[in-house]
């Protein structure tokens, strides 16, 4: 087999174009254990998600987990998908295509959006063959993780160098590293959040923001990704004029038995209810599109736990997923950084 892949070929006049692809985690392509096998397969063999040596993990993973836990994982997908698939698939697709949009009416550049799955489809590597076919020569690299962690939007870079690896003649890429601290993502979190308490009559009495986790030992080895989800707490709740005492933080999702980030917000949902804590409001900040992790695990196991510790009034509020204000923000983003590879006359109009 050849090392490097055959070069589409292009028309000598063809102008070259810029590539913007949003990369989010991926989803299978059905909710049933058949489908969910290959994609865990992928998923939880990557070595930034499983830090132990494959020659110990793999005989694990598939001796036991790919046995087990898909048929659980099935029903869980089951329980949030819709008729268009899988909601993660829905929102990013759609998420591309109206950042198209947007970017089409700020800039005349000519440009191509796509979007990528980590791990399942459209895979990265394919979407970089598209883009490349298309006459890409400079491709910006989305990550759709607003705080980065290395099993996240490290992962990405994985991917993206590896297809690199495999072309003649390699596009120049940027990469997006993150977004936590961008005033457009706050604005529309900000915004998405005010706009649920107008629709549920005001505020409840607490905020709990819940990330995704990841290992302790992660950050205690320099994964800057709670720092990242701290400051994004912090600026959230300033720019909704919260109190630190009316808004935790929480970290979700964990998985396996070793000591991740904490608190866990299954532990802080049962504390805020027994504490008293009768109505609450739960956001997941780190996630710009609903999927698995918020629409199951949060709006309906969370809502559970909180029911069942005492609590009365359980009110979760939706990803950015499609809001003018994120989209408009993300194009913000993505325009700023296109700028080394914009003419200056247009970074001046859309600035």
């Amino acid at each position: 087999m050849p090392r490097f892949l055959k070069e589409p070929q292009h028309h000598p006049d063809q102008a070259a174009r810029i590539g913007v692809l949003i990369v989010n985690l991926g989803t299978p392509t059905a909710p049933t254990a058949k489908a969910l096998r290959p994609y865990l397969r992928e998923f939880l063999s990557d070595p930034r998600v499983v830090e132990i040596p494959g020659l110990i993990w793999q005989p694990i993973l598939r001796g036991i987990i790919l046995n087990t836990r898909p048929k659980k994982s099935a029903a869980k997908y089951a329980s949030i998908w819709t008729r268009d698939g899988s909601p993660l698939q829905v929102w990013t697709a759609k998420q591309a295509s109206l950042l198209k949009g947007y970017l089409g009416e700020k800039l005349q550049t000519p440009l191509v959006v796509s979007y990528a799955m980590r791990y399942g489809e459209p895979s990265v590597a394919t979407r970089l063959d598209e883009l490349k076919a298309a006459g890409c020569d400079r491709i910006l690299i989305v990550p759709m993780y607003p705080q980065y962690a290395a099993s996240a939007s490290g992962s990405v870079g994985d991917a993206v160098a590896a297809r690199l690896a495999c072309y003649r003649d390699q596009p120049a890429i940027h990469t997006v590293r993150s977004f936590h601290d961008d005033p457009g993502y706050i604005a529309a979190l900000a915004q998405s959040i005010r706009a649920h308490w107008q629709l549920n009559g005001g505020r409840a009495e607490h905020l709990l923001m819940s990330f995704h986790g990841i290992p302790k030992r992660s950050v205690d080895l320099g994964d800057p990704y709670q720092r990242h989800c701290l400051k994004t707490a912090e600026l959230l709740g300033a720019a909704l004029g919260l109190t630190s005492a009316q808004y935790t933080v929480a970290f979700q999702s964990r998985f396996g038995k070793a000591q991740w980030i904490k608190p866990y917000t299954v532990d802080v949902l049962e504390k805020l209810a027994k504490d008293g804590i009768q109505s609450l409001d739960m956001v997941c900040p780190g996630f710009v599109a609903d999927c698995l992790e918020t629409l199951e695990e949060i709006a309906i196991e969370g809502k559970h736990v909180f029911l069942t510790a005492g609590g009365r009034d359980y009110r979760y509020v939706p990803c950015l997923n499609d809001s003018p204000a994120w989209i408009s923000a993300l194009s913000a983003l993505v325009t700023r950084e296109l700028s080394a590879w914009l003419p200056s006359n247009q970074l001046s109009e859309t600035a």
